[in-house]
């Protein structure tokens, strides 16, 4: 009788699922993957999509195309519901799904910290969707400002507020601007004066990419100022009611499009199971990235809350990467019998680009900006795509884009 191998589950494609799985390849164990969407998707460069410099297929990419070589790998296409720890069964909409070893890798989702103005009237990006309805979005603005005869009106039709200063604030900022500045004035050049146009930054905090030196910290906002972004420090939003943005300190600001990249929390499946959880609904997890009281279920990624040196390691993706591949292994070693190793994050450093010609990057205690520090970003993001394919395409559109100020996808879609 052939002995039946330990089944291994793991909730979520992202970046720490997409690494667990990959870690268990070839070994005596059968893998089910688990997401409601059926590609892996590389978040980090959706605000290209969202200001139609490349298309949601390049960034990408089909799952069971990711494993269509790896013998112990199933995956289904379902949104997970809960999971009976009891009784050890993933609960889907198709189903349930039993499991030996539960890895929870669901990640996360958009955090308008209890605004409902916001969460109704602002623009998310979080996923491919939300990258199309962005790109739409500021299209439309321009048509619509090229028939608005009234100057006010027309001037809150071309106020882009982005909110939130974090790597992708800082990012969506810098690309809008250029989008406009570089690009779109030459589509509109007959119908709008560029010089309109505004690009605001707001952070609530007294400055921009938290976590990176202040000496970075300053330099990307003066390459902002420098592309015409107006970055506001100290500036919380209190309302948004689609047309008008209200800061807490009474300041109004006519806007038909607010950005929200100001926070992020655990995906609300990681509510519904009944766990300790912290901070921005982090699973509490023990330091092998085991669920206290559960000992075959690891939570990863930004489902998960963990400390290093008294600080929550933060919600990005080489923590999930390398989280991803350290729960797999601690799984093989709990089948094995074999003690399990606590986790330690490496930060290999953090990088954020203004756009064309500009970034920050911080690694191995030493600091970039300039070109420098963004041909760094462009290699560095390129080789995370998945598929020769779509890095070669992605490339192409950052080259044609480079030297002819021409983006690829400057079209309003069906969403």
């Amino acid at each position: 009788m052939t002995e039946k191998l330990p089944h291994i589950v793991i909730v979520g494609a992202g970046f720490g699922g997409l690494h667990a799985t990959q870690r268990l390849a070839g070994k005596p164990v059968r893998v089910t993957l688990i997401d409601k969407r059926n590609y892996h998707l590389f978040q980090p460069l959706l605000y290209q999509v969202a200001t139609a410099g490349i298309s949601p297929h390049e960034i990408a990419y089909p799952v069971r195309a990711i494993f269509q070589r790896q013998r112990n790998f199933s995956f289904l296409m379902s949104r997970v519901l809960g999971v009976d720890f009891e009784r050890k069964k993933v609960l889907t909409e198709e189903g349930q799904v039993d499991y030996d070893h539960l890895i929870l890798a669901a990640g996360a989702s958009v955090n308008f910290f209890g605004n409902a103005s916001l969460e109704k009237n602002a623009l998310p990006l979080k996923d491919v969707s939300d990258a199309v309805t962005v790109r739409n979005h500021i299209l439309r603005m321009f048509e619509r400002a090229t028939l608005e005869p009234d100057p006010e009106k027309r001037q809150a039709l071309l106020t882009f507020v982005v909110v939130g200063g974090g790597p992708t604030g800082v990012e969506s900022a810098g690309a809008l601007s250029e989008l406009m500045r570089l690009v779109l004035r030459r589509d509109y050049h007959t119908n709008i004066n560029v010089e309109q146009v505004r690009v605001i930054l707001l952070e609530a905090v007294d400055n921009i990419l938290a976590g990176f030196p202040a000496s970075l910290q300053d330099s990307a906002r003066r390459s902002l100022q420098r592309k015409k972004v107006e970055v506001r420090l100290n500036a919380k939003v209190d309302n948004y009611d689609g047309q008008t943005l209200t800061l807490a300190g009474g300041e109004v600001i006519p806007a038909g499009t607010v950005l929200w990249s100001a926070g992020v929390q655990a995906a609300s499946l990681m509510g519904r199971l009944g766990l300790e959880r912290a901070h921005a609904g982090r699973v509490k997890v023990l330091p092998t990235l085991q669920i206290p009281g559960h000992s075959d279920v690891y939570a990863i990624g930004d489902a998960a809350y963990l400390e290093e040196d008294g600080k929550a390691l933060p919600m990005v993706a080489p923590v999930a990467t390398q989280q991803g591949k350290h729960a797999a292994d601690n799984t093989l070693a709990q089948i094995a019998g074999r003690p399990q190793k606590p986790f330690h994050y490496n930060n290999l450093g953090m990088m954020a680009t203004i756009g064309r010609n500009a970034a920050v990057a911080s690694t191995f205690g030493m600091k970039f900006r300039g070109f420098l520090a963004w041909a760094v970003w462009l290699v560095v993001h390129l080789i995370g795509l998945i598929g020769f394919r779509n890095r070669l395409i992605v490339l192409i559109n950052w080259t044609w884009d480079y030297f002819f100020y021409d983006r690829a996808v400057r079209l309003i879609s069906r969403e």
